[in-house]
C-alpha cells in the first residue's frame, strides 16, 4: 500500500516538473514533496478511519451518505473526472497496486542511481551550491535578470511579499490543496482502502511518507546539478534560443532531467533511466485512470442505471478509461501552450483553484456534525466559481517573461496563488458554515466508533450539539456505522417546559431512521 502510494504520487511530472523547477529556482518547490510527508500521515490516523467505518468505496459515495441527497455527490464525482492507462482496462486495482509496487522499486532504483552520478560528475555538494550560483547562460536579453540564478535559491521558506513561493503560503496554502490530494482524492484513497486492515493502512501511510524524503535527493537536486553541467541549455534566457533547442520560448529548464540521463550516464543504464520514467508515467495513468473509472462507475453510471450488473459495469468501466486515454492526448498541446516554462508548478498552480473547496467540504463533513447538505453544496458551487474565475483569469492574462513587465490584473499581479488558495478556502468555509447554520435539517452521521455494534448500540450513541427543528436546543444521537435499518437510531431531543420533541430530520433515510414523536409532563411520559 505504502509503495502504491508512492508510485501513484511520483510520476513523469516530478522526473520533468520537479527537476525542472530545481533547475530554474532552486529547492523551493521541495516544499510541495514534505508537505504532503504530514498530509499523508492525516489521511492514515484521521481520515482513513472515517472511510473504513462508512463503507465506502469512492469519496463521492463518502458525501452521498453524509450528507444526503444526490446533487453533492454527483458533482464532486464530475469534479474528480475533470481533474485527471492501459493496464487498468484488463487487471483492475489489484493489478495497479501490484504494478505500482514493483515500479517503486524501479524508480528509486533508477533515480539514486542517476544522483550517485551526478554528484560524481558536479563534485559533491559544496560543489553544487557553489556551481549553481555561477550557472547564468552565456546568451541572455540585454538589461534584464532573465537567467541568473536566484539568490534564495537553497531557501525553502522565502519572502513573504516579493518570492515566487512566500514562507506563509508554503506553510497553509500549500497544505489546503494538499489535504485533499492525500486525504479526499479517490486515486490516493483508493489504495488505503484496499489495505487489509486499518493498521495495514496506517503503516502504508507511514512508509509513503518515509519516501517522500527521496525527491529532494533523487530528482530536485540532480535537476539543479544538470544546469551546472548544461548551462546555456537548460537555463536559456534567449527566448529565440529556448525555441531552437525544446520549442518553448519562455525556458527550457523541464529538459533538466532527460538531459542528464541522455548525456551523463552510459548507453546501458540509459535505458535503465528511460525505464524508470516510462514506469513512473504508467504508474501515475493506471492509478488515475483506475480511480476514475471507479468514480464513473459507482457514482454516476449507477445513478442512472442503479440495477446494472456486474459485468455491465466492468465493461462501461473498461470503455471510459478508453476514452479518458484519448482525451489525454488531446489534452497535451493545451498544457505545452499554459505551462509556461515550469511544468511542476503550472499544476500547482491550477491545483490551488480548484481544490481548496472540496478539502474544506471533506473537512467539514468529518469533523463538524451539523454540516448539511445545503451547507456542502453551496460551499462547493461558490467556491469552485470563485476559483475558476481565477483560473480563466490566469489563461487570459498569463505571467509575463522576464524581459517583459507585468501589466496583468491587480488580483493576478499581487495575490499569489497560494494567499488566493487561502482566501478561497475562507470563502468556502463561511458559505458552508452560513448556509447550514440557516438550515434546520440535518443527515445522520454515518461514521463512528464501532463498525459492529451490538443490540445496546443506542446506548453507546454519540452525541452532537445541533438547532433543533421544534426549538433553540437540541441534541442529536446518531447511531455507529453498520447498524441495522431496524436499529439504526436518529434522535432530536428538545426539552422545553413541559414538552419533549423527538423529530425525524427532514433529509434522513427512511429506511435507516427511526422517529418517534412524544410528549411529557412533570409526572412522566
Amino acid at each position: 500500500v505504502g509503495a502504491s502510494l508512492f508510485a501513484s504520487n511520483i510520476g513523469s511530472g516530478h522526473f520533468i516538473g520537479l527537476a525542472g523547477s530545481g533547475a530554474a529556482a532552486g529547492i523551493g518547490a521541495i516544499a510541495y514533496e514534505w508537505n504532503g510527508m504530514f498530509m499523508v500521515l492525516l489521511l492514515g490516523w484521521l481520515f482513513l478511519p472515517i472511510y473504513i467505518s462508512s463503507g465506502v468505496t469512492t469519496m463521492p459515495e463518502y458525501l452521498q451518505r453524509r450528507f444526503g441527497g444526490r446533487r453533492t455527490q454527483l458533482f464532486i464525482a464530475v469534479l474528480s473526472l475533470s481533474i485527471p492507462g492501459m493496464p487498468c482496462v484488463p487487471g483492475g486495482l489489484a493489478a495497479v497496486i501490484y504494478t505500482d509496487a514493483a515500479q517503486t522499486a524501479i524508480m528509486l532504483a533508477g533515480a539514486l542511481t542517476l544522483m550517485g552520478f551526478s554528484f560524481a560528475e558536479v563534485g559533491g555538494w559544496n560543489a553544487l551550491m557553489q556551481g549553481y550560483a555561477n550557472a547564468i547562460p552565456s546568451v541572455r536579453v540585454p538589461n534584464t535578470t532573465c537567467g541568473i540564478p536566484r539568490d534564495d535559491a537553497f531557501h525553502i521558506f522565502r519572502d513573504p511579499v516579493n518570492s515566487d513561493l512566500p514562507w506563509p503560503g508554503a506553510i497553509i496554502g500549500m497544505s489546503i490543496p494538499s489535504m485533499w490530494y492525500w486525504c479526499s482524492d479517490q486515486v490516493i484513497v483508493q489504495r488505503s482502502l484496499a489495505a487489509k486492515t486499518l493498521t495495514h493502512a496506517k503503516g502504508g501511510s507511514l512508509l509513503a511518507a518515509y519516501l517522500k524524503v527521496l525527491p529532494f535527493f533523487a530528482i530536485m537536486l540532480p535537476g539543479m546539478i544538470s544546469r551546472i553541467l548544461y548551462t546555456d541549455e537548460v537555463a536559456c534566457a534567449d527566448p529565440d534560443l529556448c525555441k531552437q533547442i525544446c520549442g518553448n520560448a519562455v525556458g527550457c529548464s523541464d529538459i533538466a532531467y532527460a538531459k542528464l540521463v541522455m548525456e551523463l550516464l552510459p548507453a546501458g543504464l540509459r535505458g535503465l533511466m528511460m525505464a524508470v520514467m516510462i514506469a513512473a508515467l504508467m504508474s501515475s495513468l493506471t492509478s488515475i485512470f483506475n480511480s476514475s473509472s471507479t468514480i464513473f462507475t459507482m457514482d454516476l453510471w449507477k445513478s442512472f442505471r442503479s440495477h446494472a450488473s456486474e459485468w455491465e459495469l466492468m465493461i462501461v468501466g473498461r470503455v471510459f478509461v478508453l476514452v479518458l486515454v484519448l482525451v489525454s492526448v488531446l489534452w497535451i498541446p493545451v498544457v505545452q501552450a499554459s505551462q509556461g516554462g515550469q511544468l511542476f508548478i503550472y499544476i500547482q498552480s491550477i491545483s490551488t483553484y480548484l481544490q481548496p473547496p472540496v478539502s474544506i467540504i471533506f473537512l467539514m463533513g468529518c469533523f463538524w456534525r451539523r454540516t448539511n447538505e445545503k451547507g456542502a453544496f453551496w460551499g462547493l458551487t461558490v467556491g469552485l466559481t470563485v476559483g475558476c474565475i481565477r483560473m480563466l483569469l490566469d489563461f487570459i492574462y498569463p505571467a509575463p517573461p522576464c524581459y517583459e513587465e507585468d501589466n496583468r490584473p491587480v488580483v493576478l499581479k499581487y495575490v499569489h496563488y497560494l494567499y488566493f488558495s487561502v482566501l478561497l478556502s475562507f470563502i468556502t468555509l463561511a458559505v458552508v458554515v452560513g448556509v447550514t447554520s440557516l438550515q434546520h435539517s440535518f443527515h445522520p452521521v454515518s461514521h463512528g466508533l464501532d463498525p459492529n455494534p451490538g443490540p445496546n448500540a443506542a446506548m453507546h450513541a454519540q452525541t452532537i450539539a445541533l438547532p433543533p427543528p421544534c426549538f433553540t436546543h437540541g441534541v442529536v444521537f446518531s447511531g455507529p456505522p453498520g447498524v441495522s435499518p431496524s436499529s439504526y437510531y436518529c434522535l432530536s431531543i428538545i426539552m422545553t417546559q413541559a414538552n419533549l420533541c423527538v423529530t425525524c430530520p427532514k433529509n434522513a433515510d427512511p429506511e435507516l431512521c427511526c422517529c418517534f414523536m412524544a410528549k411529557f409532563n412533570s409526572t412522566g411520559v
